[in-house]
């Protein structure tokens, strides 16, 4: 266990030379919208270090260590644990090498947990009893010291046997492609863009009302933020879509519809109430409409591209998923040149894409 500041930044001048590093967190985010770190663990091929960011006032030293492209950072389905992480860094983290994609690259399903990944790879068992508790806790109990430990006590094993099979397979680029991006991803600090689609049932919307519900849903994302609450706390999908379908009047019409919400303050009640009077400051023109479903014509396209899929992934034995989601399928039912897809997902599908 690491609590202290100068051991803290002993080991990080220990590990800096590092060639591969197991890596993983704890974490809460039940109540607030940034998650809190509540613990750290590092392993290398001696050692596991259970870090404490709740005893350590700053975290700084580990910084050189996160943001080095020199080393392989070995983490698990890292999406969430990369945000947690900004809190010490907000570079892309260097390296990183996710096990869950590099799993899928391998052949196994896409999305494996890691209890199972460390079962069906090594043959060991992992108890996952203590992923729901409270790790802000201090003390921390032995059993949840023992399960922080067994997050990263096999992941530098299953990185050797991954990478062997990666390059085995002619995939290891493929699948370092997959990781950077995601490193990537999590740095960057953008709003997030067109939340609006993820409306799906409101297509046929006029623009007009989808450019308020994305003025209102940026709104609500930007406020989260700076409370630091859930999005939802504020107020969900449902409402959002009623308060653009039926807006209030008047100010005291707006606590009941936001129903039984109560993380955004009364003081700003009136700003969201001006938000949804006010004209559109821009030509909703603009916008990026919600797609209709699909036509007869485009849906014919889509089920083809999805089964010359699944043939290539057979073919090249991963989850089809990896390859495109089913989203991505429809975007290229709608757009065979769609440039968000890109790489070596371009490379693959552009052959299916040009026998439809």
């Amino acid at each position: 266990m690491i609590d202290s500041a100068p051991a803290l930044a002993r080991r990080a001048r220990e590990l800096e030379h590092t060639k591969v590093l197991a890596l993983d967190t704890e974490f809460m985010r039940t109540n607030t919208y940034w998650p809190k770190l509540a613990l750290i663990q590092i392993a290398d091929a001696q050692t596991i270090e259970l870090i404490d960011p709740v005893a350590i006032e700053s975290l700084a030293a580990l910084k050189p260590l996160l943001d080095t492209p020199h080393t392989i950072t070995v983490m698990h389905s890292a999406s969430e644990d990369l945000i947690a992480l900004k809190a010490i860094s907000r570079d892309p983290l260097g390296g990183l090498f996710d096990t869950q994609i590099g799993a899928a690259f391998s052949g196994m399903d896409s999305g494996i947990g890691y209890q199972r990944l460390v079962a069906e790879l090594l043959g060991h068992s992992i108890e996952k009893g203590e992923q729901r508790s409270d790790w802000l806790q201090r003390p921390l109990s032995a059993k949840q010291l023992q399960y922080a430990a067994s997050d990263v006590v096999h992941l530098l094993e299953i990185h050797a046997l991954l990478s062997e099979k990666l390059t085995r397979r002619g995939m290891l680029a493929w699948a370092e492609a997959d990781c950077a991006r995601m490193a990537a991803d999590a740095a960057v600090e953008q709003l997030p863009t067109n939340p609006q689609l993820e409306f799906k049932s409101i297509w046929h919307w006029p623009l007009a009302d989808q450019a308020r519900l994305k003025r209102l849903l940026d709104w609500r994302e930007a406020q989260a933020r700076a409370l630091d609450r859930p999005r939802n706390w504020l107020f969900d999908g449902p409402a959002a879509l009623a308060l653009i379908e039926r807006p209030p009047r008047r100010l005291d019409e707006l606590p009941a519809r936001l129903g039984d919400r109560r993380a955004l303050p009364a003081r700003l009640h009136p700003a969201l109430l001006d938000l949804l009077k006010q004209p559109l400051d821009a030509d909703p023109a603009d916008l990026v409409p919600v797609p209709p479903p699909l036509d007869d014509a485009a849906e014919a396209r889509f089920e083809n591209l999805r089964d010359r899929l699944k043939l290539r992934a057979a073919e090249l034995d991963i989850p089809a998923a990896l390859i495109a989601p089913r989203r991505v399928l429809e975007a290229l039912a709608r757009d065979p040149a769609n440039p968000a897809i890109a790489g070596w997902r371009r490379e693959l599908l552009q052959p299916l894409l040009d026998a439809l």
